[in-house]
């Protein structure tokens, strides 16, 4: 393997570039009061429903890696819609694809066939190496569509007595925000007063084949499924130790246990690899698909298992009436095409081991601050020490950050994860990491003398399913 300096010299010849898409014009700043970031972010309080705390940018351009606001100042998304724009934020040959297919069919419904969707059936299954596809729109559709299709082929093929079918999930998991999603949730804030919750769902704790055995012991009979993040994205970057993805492989195929891979965030190339199981060479027995697979301009999800699954699921009994729609089919071939063309998947490797190397030099140099940072390709999570960052949170860090003209956002106020497009550059890859030390080095500090200690934020409360307190 080369050395740092070989990697670091590689990487500089070859990325050195920017990756905004040549050709593409700069957005001018905005000549309209009505349009001001303040005015627009005003309009949104007013008029929107309060279930997100944004920073406060406004996105009017975008292009590649970079983003502009409406008075024309320009930005590094180190967030990339939480890997939705993996490809680079409004990539001409996917805005190409899509004008061409809006301007002939956008839905159909299937309620009929369109030309489209078995093209990209086919292109899916054969990438991927499934035998069929059921496509839906967003990630927690796709989730809660693996859910049904795995209770459904519990009570068919494997003969668990009716209404008495289990479905094991992760402690820290996040697969979306509907409500059989969240029923596997730790995430209290997800969960309280959105009761009751789906029954039939137990927790296990992430990276620990042995406890999952001794589930899949005490009640296997009962377990249509086990579904998992092969890394956990929203718990802030978390890795199962080596060999793990393996041993659940084996699990399930002992216990007769469908295994079900939520990549939505980790999948089509953003962790290095195109699918983040094949890190060890695992084949779930259905993935789930999303965020990038849309190219950033459309929401496009897909759920992916062999006939023996899949076709338990019959004529009526699941769907979606944009699922599968031919201005989709077309935008996700499109964004397939270029993560492969563009050897996305090799880039984000080689990208997240110099971002990964900047910000173990900021580890090194802010021990107190910085906790651990982890992650594979360009999904990267980087945990602060709480008590030392006191009474400043990440989503501070956050706002400073973007003070510096660089995007990122804070999960469970000590984590924040750099993301950034698979397209990014090394020049953006520095600017990045450089953007955080100064905010460590200066605005930190700045911050924690202007803010009272009894501002400090609220200690994370115990999970209401573990009791454990799993973040912060």
């Amino acid at each position: 393997m080369a050395s740092t300096r070989q990697l670091h010299r590689l990487l500089r010849s070859t990325y050195k570039g920017t990756r905004n898409f040549s050709g593409s014009p700069q957005p001018n700043p905005s000549s309209s009061s009505s349009s001001s970031s303040l005015k627009i972010i005003q309009k949104e309080h007013q008029h929107s429903a309060h279930n997100y705390h944004p920073i406060p940018i406004v996105f009017s351009q975008a292009k590649g890696t970079s983003v502009w606001d409406p008075e024309g100042k320009k930005y590094l998304d180190f967030l990339s819609g939480y890997s939705a724009v993996n490809q680079g934020h409004c990539h001409p040959k996917i805005l190409k694809v899509l004008l061409e297919q809006a301007e002939n069919l956008t839905v159909s419904s299937r309620a009929f066939y369109n030309d489209r969707f078995p093209h990209f059936a086919e292109y899916v299954t054969n990438m991927f190496g499934y035998d069929m596809v059921l496509p839906m729109n967003t990630g927690a559709e796709g989730v809660e569509t693996a859910m049904k299709l795995a209770r459904k082929w519990g009570y068919e093929k494997k003969r668990i007595p009716k209404d008495e079918a289990i479905i094991v999930s992760c402690c820290g998991c996040f697969n979306g925000r509907t409500l059989g999603v969240i029923s596997m949730s730790c995430d209290n804030e997800a969960t309280r007063g959105f009761g009751p919750l789906l029954p039939g769902l137990l927790k296990v704790d992430f990276g620990d084949a042995e406890a999952l055995e001794r589930i899949f012991k005490e009640n296997g009979e009962r377990i249509a499924a086990f579904i998992l993040e092969p890394i956990q994205g929203e718990a802030g970057v978390v890795i199962p130790p080596d060999g793990y993805l393996k041993a659940v492989r084996d699990l399930c195929s002992k216990y007769n246990v469908l295994m079900i891979a939520d990549e939505i965030q980790t999948g089509l190339g953003r962790t290095g690899k195109m699918l983040a199981c094949d890190w060890e060479e695992v084949r779930p027995d259905v993935v789930v698909l999303g965020k990038a697979l849309g190219g950033g301009v459309i929401p496009v999800s897909a759920v992916l298992a062999d006939k023996d699954v899949m076709l338990c699921i019959k004529p009526g009994q699941h769907g979606s009436t944009f699922g599968g729609n031919p201005l989709a089919s077309a935008v996700a071939m499109a964004s397939l095409d270029v993560i492969r063309d563009e050897r996305l998947a090799e880039r984000s490797a080689q990208m997240g081991e110099e971002l990964t190397r900047r910000l173990h030099n900021i580890q090194q140099q802010y021990p107190s601050y910085v906790k651990e940072v982890r992650g594979r390709g360009l999904f990267i999570g980087v945990e602060f020490n709480g008590k030392s960052l006191s009474p400043v949170s990440c989503y501070e860090l956050s706002e400073k950050m973007k003070n510096r003209g660089v995007l990122v956002k804070s999960t469970h106020d000590t984590i924040i994860r750099f993301t950034p497009p698979l397209c990014i550059s090394l020049d953006e890859i520095q600017e990045g990491s450089k953007a955080l030390a100064d905010v460590l080095e200066i605005d930190l500090p700045d911050l924690q003398k202007k803010k009272p200690k009894d501002a400090a934020p609220v200690a994370p409360s115990a999970c209401d399913r573990c009791g454990r307190v799993l973040y912060g």
